[in-house]
Parts: C-alpha cells; structure tokens; sequence
C-alpha cells in the first residue's frame, strides 16, 4: 500500500526515532510495513525511505539504487533494509552532492558529508550486517539514516545560497555539477 510522505513541518521527522524490537520482526504486521515502505518508496520515486517519512516512529528505512547513475558514478545497491543502524565515519575529507527528499519536495541542497563510513545494522532477519560505503553511496546512507535522528538534509547545508528549486536546479545548476 502506498503511504503519504509526511513533509517538512511535520512533527515526526525532527525526532530521535525508537529502537526496533527484535521480535517484532517476526510479526505480519512488520512484513507488510517493509512492503508498504518500498511501494511508497518507488511510487514517489525516491532511492530510500525511511520510516519517519510515512510517519512511523522506529528506526528503519529501506535504500534501492539499481544501476544509478549520479555524478558520473554508477552505484548497483540491491533493496537493503536497515534496523537500528550505526554509523561510523571512517574518514573526515569530505564530499559534496546536491540532495533532494521526499519530505521536502521540490527542492535541492549542496550538503557536504565524510566520504567513507560504516554502517552496522540488522537485516529484515534480525541478522546484524556491516556495510562499508564511500562516494555516492555513503551520501545516501547518511540522509536516510539522517532522518532517524530528526535530521533532513537542509539542516546540513553550510551556504542557504546552495539551496534551489528543483526546476532552477535543472536549469542552472545540474549542467555545471555532472563533470
């Protein structure tokens, strides 16, 4: 079932979201959460989601990028799912892309963000999984483990003048930010 996305005032995406209980994974009800989370996910067009987003309070959120092409970097990563996730920064050289969300529609912001990190997190199984990212995709994960903390990415934005609407993104910007 396809949720609404809770946008930028509500209430919800600026809290520190609870721990998942491990047997709750077990439940139907969880089952069809996960399957909610990526029909949203995918209908709204959106690489991940969080829980938050779809206004549940646990730490969850679900990332997709099947041969995604941003920046002139290709990044493969199969449906993952990430309970009660950690983040460890592995460096602090940073990178800088243009983010968009979900819950702020119709705007794109410049955040910088350590360009290597790693994640440990359970599975759907309740398995506890690392990951090591860089690049791209260390971008991704720390936006949609971001919104477990009450954190949207136009917090993280150093220069408001690095914030746009999408349509004058693509105009003005997008063009000069792929080479």
């Amino acid at each position: 079932m396809i949720r609404p996305i809770c946008r930028m005032g509500n209430p919800i995406l600026r809290k520190k979201t609870q721990e998942v209980l491990k047997n709750f994974l077990k439940t139907k009800e969880f089952g069809q959460l996960l399957e909610d989370m990526h029909d949203s996910m995918e209908h709204y067009g959106g690489i991940g989601i969080a829980a938050p987003q779809i206004g549940i309070d646990w730490q969850l959120a679900l990332i997709e990028l099947m041969n995604f092409n941003r920046y002139g970097e290709e990044v493969s990563f199969p449906l993952t799912v990430f309970i009660n996730p950690r983040i460890e920064y592995l460096t602090t050289d940073l990178q800088g892309f243009w983010e968009g969300c979900l819950s702020v529609p119709g705007l794109r912001g410049f955040v910088e963000r350590p360009n290597k990190i790693k994640v440990t997190y359970w599975n759907q199984n309740g398995e506890e999984q690392e990951i090591i990212a860089q690049g791209f995709l260390a971008t991704v994960l720390q936006h949609e483990l971001d919104h477990l903390g009450g954190i949207l990415y136009v917090d993280r934005i150093k220069d408001p003048k690095l914030l746009s609407y999408q349509e004058e993104f693509e105009e003005f910007i997008q063009e000069r930010t792929i080479e």
